[in-house]
């Protein structure tokens, strides 16, 4: 569609009125609108119920200059388990939409109030916000849909307003405000505490009677309360994301795999330099494994290209580069204790490397361990491996590699292993304390 001048105005702002940056910006939007369809989203797009129930974001009336007002309880929001069940995908598309919908209501305002109304506001309350928020392959997912939103939407934010922010959030700050304009970045309003109550806080930008009753205010809000994503909903190689429409990311963060009897998942990481630290990142869907990690000074041979790096279109298959030639402790050695998983957990963890060469992160099925002298099996060996003979065992994982002296400002999986919103993390042990570790969360 032909922009209107209030779209054309809004990249002559983000550029300062450079004339020719501005040009270029809108031209590559306009590409981008008509690649993705996105003219179109509003009528196509429809939320899936998970968004409406665990997504706690919605409109709320408008502040004191009339501009549509945002409310997202993000604290109180699974991030991660929005991300392993719907996909990034799905995340970006209803971020599109609520971009969208904003411009529609400030043309709405703009004919209600009789004068131009061209951003929205959006109220951020960061209540129970901690180290779970700052899950790694979340915080990149969220970076990706700034970029987007910057790209493509620029100048429709009028005001920010930030509530409740915990002592975790210097941290998340650190890593997001890089990638945001510094023209938008102006437009952040940060309160701590309670100082968001009284003069100079809400009251300043919205009126009394719109603030919302969790923020003790007289409003209801029908914005949802959020809560834990069930793991039952996380999605398996079987339920892929939408296809329906054109994807906006041709990439994933998660990846899946099927771990057969006798045929465990492998991925080999392939290191230069002696330290680095690799990170991991997976969640049991069905069946009980073990992970290992192990490290040998030749490379695995296989017949998959895709074997070194993940891959989207090698998803839910099984992959096995270990020889069965091989000899432990001969040709590869053991990097980590055996980790029994059991179905439903979440697991995390990072490993300190000492030498170059290729390490192998490995998922295989878990049996009852061979009894020793006249002992008997017991009785929880027995079930899981009455439980898992009939099926093969599936995970989705992720995992990364990151120089060892930028892990410390990292935020690492050992510093989000917590799934409780009440919660801060704990500080994760240094490499020199710890060369590796691993953590569940139930």
């Amino acid at each position: 569609q032909i922009p209107k001048d209030e779209h054309i105005l809004r990249f002559l702002r983000a550029r300062d009125f450079n004339i020719d940056k501005a040009r270029e910006m809108l031209c590559q939007s306009l590409s981008w609108r008509k690649q993705y369809q996105v003219d179109y989203i509003l009528q196509s797009w429809r939320p899936p119920a998970l968004l409406d129930e665990y997504y706690t974001g919605g409109w709320h009336y408008q502040d004191k200059d009339g501009r549509p007002l945002y409310i997202l309880r993000l604290g109180q929001m699974d991030t991660k388990g929005l991300v392993k069940a719907l996909g990034e995908e799905s995340l970006l598309r209803h971020v599109l939409s609520i971009n969208e919908e904003g411009q529609k209501r400030c043309e709405e305002n703009t004919n209600i109030f009789g004068r131009p109304i061209t951003s929205w506001t959006c109220l951020v309350d960061l209540e129970g916000l901690n180290m779970r928020h700052l899950w790694r392959p979340g915080v990149k997912a969220l970076l990706r849909i700034i970029e987007v939103v910057e790209d493509n939407y620029p100048e429709t934010l009028g005001r920010l307003l930030i509530v409740r922010a915990p002592r975790v959030f210097p941290v998340l700050w650190t890593l997001v405000s890089p990638f945001i304009n510094e023209n938008t970045r102006q437009k952040f309003l940060i309160y701590s505490g309670n100082n968001y109550q009284g003069p100079g806080g809400l009251v300043d930008y919205v009126d009394k009677d719109v603030i919302p009753d969790f923020l003790g205010g007289d409003c209801m809000c029908t914005v949802p309360e959020g809560g834990l994503v069930p793991k039952s909903l996380y999605q398996t190689e079987e339920e892929p994301e939408n296809s329906d429409h054109i994807r906006l990311w041709t990439e994933t963060i998660y990846h899946s795999a099927s771990v057969l009897k006798g045929a465990p998942h492998e991925i080999v990481v392939e290191i230069l330099e002696g330290e680095s630290v690799i990170t991991w990142d997976f969640d049991i869907l069905k069946g009980d494994v073990v992970f290992s990690l192990f490290h040998s000074k030749r490379a695995p041979e296989t017949s998959h290209k895709e074997a070194t790096l993940p891959s989207t279109s090698a998803a839910g298959e099984n992959m096995q580069l270990i020889d069965k030639t091989w000899v432990l402790g001969v040709d590869y050695s053991r990097m980590e204790s055996p980790l029994v998983c059991r179905e439903g957990e979440s697991i995390q963890g990072s490993h300190v490397t000492r030498w170059p060469g290729f390490y192998i992160l490995q998922w295989k099925m878990h049996g009852p361990l061979p009894c020793s002298g006249t002992s008997l099996p017991r009785v929880d060996d027995v079930l899981a491996s009455l439980q898992v003979s009939s099926h093969k065992c599936k995970l989705i994982y992720y995992y990364e590699v990151l120089a060892s002296k930028d892990f410390r400002g990292s935020m690492s999986s050992l510093e989000s292993c917590n799934s409780g919103f009440s919660r801060l993390g704990g500080a994760a042990p240094s490499p020199s304390q710890s060369q590796s570790s691993s953590h569940l969360s139930r």
